[in-house]
């Protein structure tokens, strides 16, 4: 193992015999042990060196080991590492205490316990690592975000990325069948209702109803959306890198803990800051129904509880999917199991008896920049997965996605004996409009026209932007009169829509190509675009601002 591949731990002492005996105590092959004989030298090491851990000796000539840890405190390179006082003094809470003030998280007394030593080295470690990797899988992260929009750039102007091709297949794949499971039902319905808004004059009773069923099926819509575009809702996100004490948003802890003891404790101490909302149960699964309804964004768990422990409250969650940050709060004594609560997911760990205002807020403030960290590394994954589906400039779908889309429909349509019709839209003389106008108002017709597009069709159909000014438009379970019917409504609509960039004020038509699948039919996706394409040549001929369906 190379020196760079080691975990590093800085030892302080003023006496080198101390030194030599931690060196002889920590002496592993993963672990390298610098050493420092006064603050001063080991203010300089820690600019040179990341370290896990920082053995710090209390009594020190020139300058002691309290005011060391409050210049490491003060620093933003170097307030984050975790330093042990060792100490031969004093032992008086009076002092411990001043050092839990000071930023220790620990203290070990001379002459000290080999095994001890080694148990507390060995948490303090493993954190280390885990947020290691946590650093390591983010900037990999945005490493991999800065190439794919690099990427996503070159397929706008080349409009083709065998890469990003491949990738959209296995998404695709992923979401499909599951999203077209769900959509039949829906698009059955809000077939029907739309055929009875199209009748005759409808009751208020039935009306009402209807409004009612409408609004469901547009919500069961969206989630179909999500599953397959693979997208996620948002998580709310917190100021990586900020202390509690300047997060402005509310911060609502749930607290795990039987003893009323111990849980009031902890409410004194932040009963001072507004910000921290503190609720409590007494045992795990009281803790397990209460998350299944409500939303924290803090776990604090005692580790020994009537129905359980720590560990089998974590592996709950985790198979719960519940992704709420826990901080393991266990009593004096133990230290000894928090390598194994880490590694069952716990984001940290805090003794009760060194449970103090610092100490929690510093606690607190770690949990929340963990998870924050999660969430930005899924938010870069939905924003993936977007990049490869969406068109940049109009939000609609684009070519890639329309490809896949239209093959599962029509294996949807012949699955279910539905119709399916197609849509190929061209704007007329657009070419004239960059010319003219430039290129930055041609796009904003663009944006605007894939807007007025998506808000003319149904929750379920598929809006594209099949390249340049041309788009597509899928119509599951849609005979053809349906879709010329529909057609006809939107190219009334572009001819009337006033399209506005700066001061001037544009109008454009549409000509429109459509041709259908009947249930019993057997045309491919490749006959359909041909066909398609064909009524759209034929709408261009005769005149363009029309609707030709064959």
């Amino acid at each position: 193992m190379t020196e760079k591949e080691k975990v590093k731990i800085l030892a302080v002492d003023d006496r080198p015999e101390n030194l030599l005996a931690i060196e002889a105590v920590l002496d592993r092959p993963d672990l390298s042990i610098i050493t420092a004989t006064s603050g001063n030298k080991a203010l300089g090491l820690v600019l040179e060196h990341n370290f896990a851990l920082i053995l710090l000796d209390v009594q020190m000539p020139e300058m002691d080991g309290f005011e060391v840890a409050e210049l490491l405190r003060g620093s933003e390179k170097t307030r984050h590492i975790p330093i042990i006082f060792v100490t031969a003094i004093n032992k008086d809470k009076a002092h411990v205490f001043t050092g839990y003030e000071k930023g220790a998280v620990d203290y070990l007394f001379k002459p000290l316990d080999p095994s001890i030593l080694r148990s507390k080295v060995n948490v303090f470690m493993e954190l280390f690592q885990q947020r290691k990797k946590l650093q390591q899988s983010n900037a990999e992260l945005s490493r991999v975000v800065a190439e794919l929009e690099e990427v996503n750039r070159k397929i706008q102007e080349q409009q083709e990325s065998l890469i990003e091709e491949e990738r959209l297949k296995v998404l695709l794949q992923m979401a499909g069948a599951t999203a077209h499971e769900l959509n039949q039902p829906l698009m059955v319905l809000m077939g029907n209702i739309q055929l009875m808004e199209m009748e005759a004059e409808i009751p208020d009773n039935i009306a009402e109803r209807i409004k009612r069923i409408t609004g469901a099926a547009n919500r069961i819509s969206d989630i179909v959306k999500k599953i397959q575009t693979l997208r996620h809702d948002e998580s709310k996100s917190y100021a990586g890198g900020k202390t509690i004490l300047n997060l402005d948003q509310q911060v609502n802890i749930l607290s795990i803990e039987d003893q009323d003891e111990d849980f009031g404790r902890i409410q004194q101490i932040l009963l001072k800051h507004d910000q921290l909302r503190l609720n409590r149960v007494k045992s795990l699964q009281e803790a397990i129904d209460l998350l299944e309804e409500n939303r924290f964004d803090l776990i604090f768990l005692d580790y020994l509880l009537p129905d359980g422990t720590g560990l089998d409250f974590l592996e709950k969650i985790n198979g719960k999917g519940l992704e709420t940050p826990v901080v393991v709060i266990t009593g004096q004594g133990d230290e000894l199991i928090a390598s194994r609560i880490i590694q069952a997911g716990a984001y940290d760990y805090l003794p009760k008896a060194k449970a103090s205002d610092k100490a929690l807020l510093r606690i607190i403030s770690n949990a929340l920049e963990k998870a924050s960290l999660k969430r930005e590394m899924r938010r870069a994954q939905k924003k993936l997965a977007e990049m490869s589906m969406r068109d940049e400039l109009t939000g609609l779908f684009n070519r890639r996605y329309f490809a896949e889309a239209l093959d599962r429909e029509i294996a949807g349509a012949e699955r279910y004996g539905h119709g399916l019709a197609l849509c190929i839209i061209d704007l007329d003389h657009f070419k004239l409009v960059n010319d003219t106008h430039g290129h930055l108002c041609g796009d904003r017709v663009l944006k605007d026209f894939g807007r007025l597009l998506a808000d003319s069709i149904r929750k379920y159909d598929v809006g594209c932007r099949y390249g340049g000014e041309e788009f597509a438009i899928i119509l599951p379970d849609t005979s053809l009169e349906r879709a010329v019917s529909l057609c006809e409504r939107f190219r009334e609509r572009v001819k009337t829509f006033e399209f506005t960039f700066d001061d001037q004020t544009l109008h454009i038509t549409a000509s429109v190509g459509v041709t259908a699948r009947y249930p019993d039919g057997d045309t491919s996706g490749e006959q359909l675009l041909e066909l398609a394409d064909k009524a759209l040549y034929q709408a261009k001929r005769q005149g363009r601002d029309r609707v030709v369906a064959v």
